[in-house]
């Protein structure tokens, strides 16, 4: 360990935050251990010392302050909160608490927060714009939070409905060939968003919703040709649209509307080799005022830890791949 060059202690008000600071077992307090490994962290009675390298003593005390704000919100703690309170300090965000603590849709008896910095901004990007684009991969809550934000508006009347919709690319978006009714035919690929929905509205009152057209599930060739006034609307898996089809969906914005659009360019699906709308429309809309445009990463996985570890793992194949793939397409007269 490092020599010691500065020291603190923390005192604990009251003996229920302590127990809630340190976890069961001390299991919290393992996490913070195990963040600041140069640290020595002693607790005893209602009092934490922290004794070690001054940059990390000073992050380490701010982390288990960040600790004591979130459970003074009557929000509980968990190894993994601990582990993105810290990860936010060490990039730099000063208030994690404000980011833990930020409740979006409270539910059947559950809340919905943003788990990471990059949640919280997407959130609040969504807030602030007409538009906004929610690009990363898997596990990141693009889909999640921006159901939530949709079920929010609602309830607060700020929309008089939720429009969420796909492509159906397994179909190619020709429905009419397969077989069953029109539920059986895209239910399959509008699955994850009736799922989402399930967890923040009661599913009993969802067909109610869905009969009344306050909440329409449809795939993306059904959007042609409408226009969407005083809606949420929410293009999931956008990766595997056309930049035809991209441009179809932005145009159906309608007045007092809201749009979202998810997907993750590395996950596209379109047959052919034909060009993603989600992989151009930021050369075509960036620097447009209303649109933003929200990248989400491995940091905000908030999926088992494993899965982050596997997003990154896939971004350093792809990243090394990449000068060997261009190399493979050069015309060999040129090699």
């Amino acid at each position: 360990m490092s020599s010691v060059t500065a020291e603190a202690r923390l005192i604990v008000p009251q003996s229920q935050q302590m127990v809630g600071l340190l976890g069961v077992g001390d299991s919290l307090l393992k996490v913070v251990e195990s963040g600041f490994p140069d640290v020595d962290i002693h607790a005893r009675g209602n009092e934490i010392s922290m004794a070690g390298p001054e940059v990390e003593v000073r992050m380490c005390e701010q982390a288990f302050a960040e600790m004591l704000a979130v459970l003074r919100t009557g929000q509980s703690l968990t190894p993994d909160a601990v582990e993105r309170s810290i990860a936010m300090l060490r990039g730099g965000h000063e208030q994690p608490s404000s980011v833990l603590t930020a409740n979006i849709l409270s539910t059947r008896g559950r809340t919905i927060r943003a788990k990471t910095l990059g949640q919280k901004q997407y959130v609040d990007a969504i807030d602030r714009n007409t538009v906004t684009f929610g690009i990363g991969p898997a596990g990141t809550g693009k889909t999640y939070l921006a159901v939530a934000k949709a079920v929010q508006a609602l309830q607060r009347k700020e929309v008089n409905r939720i429009v969420l919709t796909r492509p159906a690319v397994e179909a190619g978006e020709r429905l009419g060939f397969l077989p069953g009714t029109l539920t059986e035919k895209i239910d399959p690929y509008l699955r994850p968003l009736y799922d989402a929905l399930h967890d923040m509205i009661d599913p009993d009152s969802i067909p109610r919703l869905m009969t009344s057209g306050t909440i329409e599930v449809a795939p993306l060739a059904y959007m042609r040709g409408r226009t969407l006034n005083d809606a949420f609307i929410i293009l999931d898996e956008a990766q595997n649209t056309t930049p035809e089809q991209m441009k179809m969906f932005l145009t159906r914005l309608g007045f007092g509307s809201t749009m979202v659009v998810t997907g993750d360019v590395t996950q596209v699906d379109l047959p052919g080799g034909q060009m993603s709308g989600l992989r151009i429309v930021e050369k075509i809309l960036g620097g447009l005022e209303d649109v933003a445009f929200c990248r989400l990463g491995a940091q905000d996985v908030v999926r088992h830890k494993l899965v982050s570890r596997i997003v990154e793992a896939y971004g350093r194949f792809d990243e090394e791949r990449r000068p060997h793939h261009r190399n493979e397409h050069r015309d060999p007269r040129n090699r």
